[in-house]
């Protein structure tokens, strides 16, 4: 089963939400209207809170965890991603805060504590170290991260319409049957 009770705690689901088959969402998890769990994709809200806004689309293969509450952390890390984000193939995001309108590139990496305020780019590959908090309207780049430039415009558009794009494309597989319905 994708969606899965731990503890007493079932994720919580908005309105119009694809969770691929394939993907495992478990515990304190709450996702926002029209936002998309892609396939091979874990949420894993097992010892703290994972919430995700709405039009947020989380990529295939990518993993979501939170840092749990203990001697070295006394409160530990949600994971809190905001709406309109954009989360790219293989990316991990654990116990951090991702804000509105961001792209999160392929293979990059969010730890412990990081913030990624509102319109951020952070490129393919990129590592946001422990703690670290990424300004809002700039591109990060690296490993580790670290601020190449303000965001253009256009790009700062881009946001909004890859949001938009993934709600429309999320749409088209919930109006398909699975081949296990038919």
């Amino acid at each position: 089963m994708k969606i899965r009770s731990y503890q007493g705690m079932t994720p919580k689901l908005g309105q119009r939400v694809l969770v691929d088959p394939s993907a495992v969402v478990l515990g304190d998890v709450e996702i926002g209207d029209d936002s998309s769990i892609w396939p091979l994709v874990v949420v894993r809200g097992d010892m703290h809170r994972i919430r995700i806004g709405a039009r947020t689309s989380i990529q295939d293969g990518s993993v979501l965890h939170i840092t749990h509450a203990g001697p070295y952390n006394p409160d530990g890390f949600p994971l809190i991603i905001g709406s309109d984000v954009t989360v790219g193939h293989q990316a991990m995001l654990h116990g951090c805060t991702i804000g509105d309108r961001v792209l999160v590139g392929m293979g990059a990496m969010v730890m412990d504590g990081a913030v990624v305020e509102d319109d951020v780019v952070i490129g393919a590959g990129s590592l946001v170290p422990p703690g670290k908090t990424l300004e809002s309207g700039h591109l990060y780049v690296g490993r580790p991260a670290k601020q190449v430039r303000k965001l253009t415009d256009k790009e700062m558009s881009f946001f909004t319409y890859t949001a938009g794009n993934y709600v429309k494309l999320k749409d088209k597989h919930l109006s398909e049957p699975y081949a296990s319905e038919e």
